[in-house]
């Protein structure tokens, strides 16, 4: 491939699906010659995830616990993590900058620069909440539009994510969506039993899991949950309505996935969801919020139901619990959608986005 890197510098928060993003791109470029030097932010690294980095041969690891732009106070911290970034830079050389965040993108690169969108807090608190964000968040706001218009180019993983930005932040021109994808050597079907599955925090509003607990006493069958018992307000969440797993490493998630017969997320905002994407590798029947990323994704692969509707999600789950051949065929459709998002298909797209970046740079010298 004519302009192709050799090494990527790439940020990376520690938190969230963003830490999986990372390392799964990371080892399908490593299959093209690529080396990743990922900086952290946001939190120390887990012993579970120091123990996928020794996993990847071509990745170096920075670590930092700078706060990431969407915390509380963060703007030292967010210009302390430039200069750390800027330095690195400097030290490695990359060939690309990719940057899982925003702020970054308007800082004096050398290198030509990409932002992945993830998610924000804009539309986040739009699809939540129900409103806009208030004045609070103005700062993050602007720093959020100096990265986008600064960015060379700026990457979507869902069609409605990359409309969330237009409409948040104002149109973007430089932009493209690349489908997020995911190794399907870990998630494989296997024999299932009669118990739905959710992977998410009770208190996250975002993907709604509250809402299963609502509806556990009317359920024919167990609901078990993975997820963060801590709450970020300190003290752990109990429940006696659903069986609570904590929080499971994907090696420790995938035997779960396996086992259930259902996965369910009735989120409210869920930019791609790659939990989703598991559970499709591994075969799960899918009932989902309906929202525009999902439905983009999983239309006529999932049953949708509205974020808000408790009775047709219970209904749904119920149904399907006791119609073994629908559920089955469901579960078919999910697992032949979610052989499409491959990580693979992923690192060649990204790998054409960056050549074009390395191109564009080199017909401006030139």
């Amino acid at each position: 491939m004519k302009n192709k890197p050799q090494r990527i510098l790439m940020t990376a928060d520690t938190i969230g699906g963003v830490w999986t993003y990372a390392l799964e791109l990371t080892k399908a470029l490593g299959e093209y010659g690529v080396e990743v030097a990922i900086a952290t932010m946001g939190a120390p690294l887990t012993s579970e995830q120091r123990h996928e980095v020794k996993q990847i041969t071509n990745l170096t690891l920075f670590e930092s616990n700078f706060k990431l732009e969407w915390m509380p106070n963060p703007w030292q911290d967010v210009q302390q993590a430039g200069e750390w970034l800027l330095q690195l830079e400097a030290q490695l050389h990359p060939d690309i900058v990719h940057l899982n965040g925003y702020a970054h993108a308007s800082l004096p690169w050398k290198t030509p620069k990409l932002i992945v969108a993830h998610s924000c807090v804009l539309s986040w608190w739009q699809a939540v909440k129900g409103e806009a964000a208030p004045s609070e968040w103005e700062l993050y706001r602007h720093a959020v539009i100096q990265g986008l218009q600064a960015a060379d180019l700026v990457v979507a993983p869902s069609k409605a994510m990359l409309t969330a930005l237009n409409q948040h932040y104002g149109v973007i021109t430089n932009s493209q969506v690349i489908l997020n994808g995911r190794d399907n050597k870990l998630f494989i079907p296997g024999e299932k039993s009669a118990f739905v599955l959710s992977v998410g925090r009770l208190w996250d509003e975002a993907k709604n899991v509250a809402a299963l607990e609502k509806i556990a006493p009317q359920l024919n069958c167990p609901i078990y949950v993975a997820g963060d018992t801590q709450h970020p307000q300190g003290g752990n969440i109990t429940t006696t309505q659903v069986n609570l797993l904590g929080r499971l490493s994907p090696q420790e998630l995938a035997p779960w996935l396996t086992k259930a017969a259902i996965y369910a997320l009735p989120a409210r905002y869920e930019p791609f969801g790659l939990s989703v994407l598991e559970a499709g590798l591994a075969g799960c029947a899918l009932v989902l919020g309906d929202i525009p990323s999902l439905r983009e994704n999983w239309q006529d692969a999932a049953i949708f139901v509205h974020p808000d509707d408790l009775e047709a999600l219970q209904a749904a789950l119920n149904f399907l619990i006791a119609n073994a051949v629908y559920r089955q065929n469901l579960a078919q459709k999910a697992s032949d959608r979610a052989l499409k998002f491959t990580s693979q298909s992923m690192a060649a797209k990204y790998l054409s986005a960056y050549s074009n970046l390395l191109q564009q740079m080199t017909n401006v010298l030139y």
